[in-house]
């Protein structure tokens, strides 16, 4: 088997167990804010590091199916905030693409690059596609779901930020540095 195939076959595997943890964390780790339907989440943190280390096409099924199978197997499904899953794993899947975290490096700059691209792209996700989403599909009122879009963008940074920086640095310490082996 040629080494693109067990790369596609390693990414569909970390797509699925993605899934299924993203759903786990956020069917039994969720924290609620007090603000309706809106909860301090494990699942993005997981996302970011599932995203880096596979990239943004997997990043986007893993936010996508996992977000799916929590929404059906609980209140039902809720399209809008499904589809901002999928665009925050890619999103955090691009920013990867700045990184260099298979080679073991994830320095202070790289955390910095790292958390500005996940606040972005929890604010793009939340503040204004699913809000969007929300108003256009299920005809929500629009200072109701700007409401929730930027709260969850700014509980999901921060969560991404603390511990989503702690899982990839933990990661990449996993990793042999670029040129710290030699030969004897």
């Amino acid at each position: 088997m040629n080494n693109n195939n067990n790369s596609s076959i390693i990414k569909l595997v970390a797509v699925g167990i993605g899934a299924a943890v993203f759903f786990i964390l956020g069917r039994f780790l969720s924290i609620p804010t007090g603000v309706p339907n809106t909860s301090i989440e494990t699942t993005y943190p997981f996302l970011a590091l599932m995203s880096v280390i596979y990239g943004p096409v997997a990043g986007l099924l893993i936010g996508l199916i996992g977000h799916a199978i929590k929404d059906l197997l609980t209140y039902g499904l809720w399209w809008s905030w499904v589809l901002s899953s999928g665009v925050t794993g890619f999103g955090y899947g691009l920013i990867a693409k700045r990184l260099n975290i298979q080679s073991g490096e994830f320095t202070k700059k790289d955390m910095i690059t790292f958390n500005i691209g996940q606040v972005v792209t929890n604010v793009l996700a939340w503040g204004i596609i699913a809000p969007l989403l929300d108003i256009l599909i299920y005809s929500e009122p629009a200072n109701k779901v700007f409401v929730q879009g930027f709260v969850s963008a700014a509980m999901n940074s921060i969560a991404v930020g603390v511990l989503g920086t702690l899982l990839i640095t933990a990661y990449t310490k996993t990793r042999t540095k670029s040129g710290s082996l030699t030969k004897e």
